[in-house]
């Protein structure tokens, strides 16, 4: 089955491997992922701040590519990006006049045809059915995840129904039990971890990520799990200067859900690369004999 695919720029570049790691994840699951053909970057953050009509347009040109490809669903890793496309799809449908204005300078007229998932969309319902169990050739057993969707996936700048607990959501979690792991309740969950700010506003980012890192080893974590490329980057890139400023001597892998997936479907750490984290992510794997 032909699924349509939106990347977006962290998964052709910094997150390049969340991006391999989905396509064999899915084949596994006999879903192939049907790339956009020419798509563009939806403006993530800085369009939304710095112009509204180009945040709308920006995905909107994604969204008529989309529309365009006759397949009925699109799945969107990154957080950011899905915000976006799907602010961007309800505002359109919302506003005739706003759509016809885009639509006359795009080749591929948004329609309004696709529906736009995340990641959690398409694994939490078959780890649900017993489906996603089904295909598990090794328990993560041992793995006790914080799983930490951060602040987009679940709340939005406008009126979008979702499809999980806004302040408490549980498909992540759902998926990690269906692998075998015992994902833990903490409180930061769907807190922001300062996304892009870190570069321009450093010392209240990590004040952010402290929080964050504080509860998930309070509450006996030794892992972090997320889908959000951001999100997995602060964390796993800053986690170190995190813990010399604020006296945590832990250090937490930050697995995207895919690599657990994976793993728990035989692929090896190799393949799904692993070993590029900033934080070892290989080695708890190999203490809970998980490799």
């Amino acid at each position: 089955m032909e699924i349509a695919y939106y990347p977006g720029c962290s998964l052709h570049a910094s997150s390049e491997l969340y991006d391999i790691q989905n396509k064999m994840v899915f084949r596994q699951l006999g879903l192939e992922l049907k790339e956009l053909d020419d798509w563009n970057c939806c403006g993530a953050t800085s369009a939304s701040k710095t112009d509204e009509f180009l945040s709308i347009a920006l995905p909107a040109r994604n969204l008529g590519i989309a529309d365009a490809s006759g397949l009925s669903d699109i799945v969107i890793p990154c957080s950011s990006c899905y915000s976006r496309m799907l602010v961007s799809q309800k505002r359109l449908a919302e506003d005739p006049s706003l759509r016809a204005v885009i639509n006359a300078e795009l080749a591929r007229k948004v329609e309004g045809k696709i529906r736009i998932l995340s990641i959690l969309e398409v694994l939490a319902p078959r780890a649900k059915s017993g489906e996603l169990g089904e295909k598990v050739k090794r328990k993560l057993e041992g793995l006790r995840p914080a799983c930490y969707y951060g602040c987009l996936l679940t709340r939005f700048p406008s009126d979008i129904s979702v499809p999980d607990d806004v302040e408490n959501p549980q498909g992540m979690e759902n998926v990690c039990t269906a692998l075998g792991a015992k994902p833990l309740e903490w409180g930061y969950k769907t807190d922001c971890c300062g996304a892009s700010a870190v570069v321009n506003d450093a010392d209240q980012s990590l004040s952010l990520m402290y929080k964050i890192m504080k509860d998930a080893v309070a509450r006996g974590a030794n892992c972090f799990v997320t889908t959000c490329p951001m999100c997995q980057m602060n964390l796993d890139a800053y986690q170190d200067r995190v813990g010399e400023k604020y006296g945590i001597g832990a250090r937490l892998p930050v697995y995207f859900l895919t690599e657990l997936v994976g793993l728990a479907m035989g692929i090896g750490p190799g393949e799904m690369q692993i070993d590029r984290h900033f934080v070892d992510a290989v080695g708890l794997l190999k203490e809970l004999k998980l490799l």
